[in-house]
């Protein structure tokens, strides 16, 4: 009787051993291929916005479908922070940016969404500024494994997530 129960334990414990281990590690690579792709599209799309001073509903869409890719669904939040063109009236346009403080106003995610829709095209200016953030919603394999044996992740925490900001250093044309 003891002989039988040691070899049904030491047969679930290889099955462990050989099955779920090594699906929890090719979850966790798989997560973090992910990870990399998303990263690498934030960075290229910020940064081909920050060099041309637009933003296009053609650019935002083939950014989502890259990020979609991947097969995990995610919330994007863009945050534009346009340069007032009248800071005040102690400052001169000839010298803007030696007199007084540049005063920023924000766009969100539904705002630019919505001035995409419309008119396809956002410019920017020299000196504006973006901010580009991707979380999964969507829970993971690895996610939903770690949950099971661990019991260290939520159900409201993100596996994959990228961030880019930086600084248009052009005028967008028209």
């Amino acid at each position: 009787m003891g002989d039988s129960l040691i070899t049904v334990v030491a047969i679930f414990l290889a099955a462990i051993l050989m099955f779920v281990f090594p699906l929890m590690s090719m979850s966790d690579r798989t997560d973090d291929v992910s990870k990399l792709a998303v990263q690498t599209a934030t960075t290229e799309f910020v940064d081909k916005i920050r060099t041309t001073g637009k933003m296009t509903l053609e650019e935002y869409d083939k950014y989502i479908s890259t990020i979609s890719s991947t097969g995990n669904s995610f919330d994007v939040e863009v945050e534009l922070q346009l340069l007032d063109e009248n800071p005040g009236v102690k400052t001169s346009q000839a010298e803007m940016t030696k007199i007084g403080e540049n005063l920023y106003y924000h766009l969100y995610t539904t705002q630019v969404e919505e001035s995409l829709y419309q008119n396809g095209r956002i410019n920017l200016k020299e000196g504006d500024r973006i901010s580009v953030t991707a979380k999964n919603t969507n829970q993971t394999i690895s996610q939903i494994l770690k949950n099971f044996f661990y019991q260290l992740t939520g159900n409201d925490t993100y596996q994959i997530a990228a961030q880019h900001a930086g600084i248009v250093t052009v005028n967008g044309t028209k």
